[in-house]
């Protein structure tokens, strides 16, 4: 993760857009050590937001055009279970969105979304939210604003 680091706000970018993806990894240390090298709290919150909200909106997108019958035949789970799934992403909906920051389980929250066919326009805007919010924090917590 150095590399990316070492790019700055283009490897910020990078990162956050990845680590919303499948790929295993928490942007919040990225996030951090590029505050920390720039000295650039709105450049920083700008850049990591809409990379972490596009790579959301990527991860949401795959969850979309996701089919029952390959989750059933590839993960062996059964129909009952993505029912009783659904229904908890019915409960819930769209407001799931604004935990999709949550390192590791927001990428499957992410995709939950797009399986389920949550409305995009708010998912999308929940989404943006959400990794707004978080990226806000990190710069509160370093006293950057």
């Amino acid at each position: 993760m150095e590399w990316l680091e070492s790019l700055g706000l283009l490897g910020l970018f990078i990162g956050t857009f990845l680590a919303a993806t499948i790929f295993p990894f928490s942007s919040d240390v990225l996030y951090m050590a590029v505050l920390a090298a720039t000295a650039n709290p709105i450049g920083c919150l700008v850049t990591g937001t809409l990379g972490n909200w596009l790579g959301s909106i990527f991860t949401y997108w795959i969850g979309w055009i996701g089919k029952w019958e390959w989750i059933e035949k590839w993960f062996k789970v059964k129909p009952e279970t993505l029912q009783k799934q659904k229904e908890k992403i019915d409960r819930y909906g769209v407001w799931l969105a604004l935990t999709a920051w949550i390192p590791f389980i927001g990428d499957v929250i992410a995709i939950a979304l797009g399986f389920y066919k949550t409305r995009p326009g708010w998912t999308i805007f929940l989404l943006l939210v959400g990794k707004f919010a978080r990226f806000l924090v990190w710069n509160l917590v370093y006293g950057l604003f």
